[in-house]
């Protein structure tokens, strides 16, 4: 998903407000606000806006006119950079609460198009797999486990190296200088990892229950209470608070399960998983890495490359992650998914 520019965000956000602009609204509203904007960086703007299939072109000649593509409700265009360079006060003075009307928006989040290029990769892992020997497959998937067990954990504060890391969980040594609780969360990424490998028939259908599940393995022995929160949390960096009711948490987690389910590709279930476990915060701790877990728990069921999260951007995660805390805005993280499905296409099983 191509990032847009300050003023791109300008236009669509006029087009918005408008419903349906010509060239000289635009020319217009830049002049008001003292942004003189020649035609010829107009329409080379708006040229690429409609290429990118953000606006519609309606009409020729003088009479043109542009309207915003129908878009998913989660995913409209936004400036997020500019949104996150204010101090979270700024943003919002008031305490941000859960939507639950989220939950039925969750649909159609991939594109037609983009589930047709998603099912070709997943085609091709298929296909790959099925031409390598077991060895060469369970070294590919101990390969995974090694970089998701230390990219997730990074994501989280841990420490760690790469090398410390397939150190630690191929020869049982720890690295010197850090805590035990660091080795904790890198193995308890593998053991989670391992059940999901080892039973991944348990994930066809996704449930309160199987998530409690990984969840567990993931936090055992980190003082981390296992089950359904009962008080509130704060999360930093954040005015966003989840719910503060197990009742209630419950019931969004059954919710979000039933809508995950009727997805008909592993991708829409993963991001949405990865989404909603992460706004939700069912549990005291381990929220996020119990999110990425479980999307690559419905990858794995669905016969399709997990993964690892290698590559990813930890800062760009945590901005994607707050943007739908605060505005449910899912475009940085599904650029972010789209992004790291392809680099483990590209890097594994080769």
């Amino acid at each position: 998903m191509t990032q847009l520019n300050s003023r791109q965000h300008r236009i669509l956000d006029f087009v918005a407000s408008k419903k349906r602009v010509q060239n000289q609204d635009i020319v217009e509203f830049f002049a008001i606000q003292n942004d003189v904007l020649s035609r010829e960086t107009m329409t080379r703007e708006l040229t690429e806006l409609v290429n990118l299939r953000y606006l519609t072109r309606i009409g020729k000649g003088r009479s043109v006119s542009y309207e915003l593509v129908d878009a998913h409700t989660l995913l409209k265009p936004f400036d997020h950079g500019s949104y996150l360079s204010q101090d979270q006060d700024v943003r919002s003075a008031s305490l941000i609460r859960f939507k639950n009307e989220v939950i039925p928006k969750l649909s159609g989040i991939f594109t037609t198009d983009e589930v047709a290029l998603l099912r070709k990769k997943g085609a091709d892992f298929k296909k790959r797999v099925s031409e390598l020997s077991a060895t060469i497959i369970q070294k590919e998937y101990e390969r995974i486990t090694i970089e998701l067990s230390w990219k997730s954990s990074k994501i989280e504060g841990n420490t760690y190296s790469l090398i410390d890391t397939e150190t630690l969980i191929r020869e049982h040594k720890e690295a010197v200088g850090h805590k035990k609780e660091e080795a904790t969360m890198i193995l308890n990424h593998k053991k989670a990892l391992d059940y999901i490998f080892n039973n991944k028939d348990r994930f066809e259908e996704i449930s309160l229950r199987n998530i409690e599940d990984v969840h567990r393995l993931l936090v055992e022995g980190l003082d981390v209470r296992f089950g359904l929160r009962s008080k509130s949390v704060g999360i930093t960096g954040t005015n966003y608070r989840p719910l503060d009711n197990s009742h209630q948490i419950k019931e969004a987690i059954e919710q979000t399960c039933a809508e995950v389910n009727k997805a008909s590709d592993p991708w829409s279930k993963a991001f949405s998983l990865m989404l909603m476990i992460a706004y939700i915060q069912p549990f005291e701790d381990g929220n996020k890495r119990t999110s990425r877990l479980m999307a690559n728990a419905c990858l794995i069921f669905g016969g399709v490359c997990p993964l690892s999260f290698r590559s990813i951007d930890e800062s760009e995660y945590k901005k994607a992650v707050i943007l739908f805390y605060e505005l449910q805005n899912a475009s940085l993280m599904k650029k972010l998914f789209l992004e790291q499905f392809d680099f483990a296409a590209k890097n594994y099983f080769l």
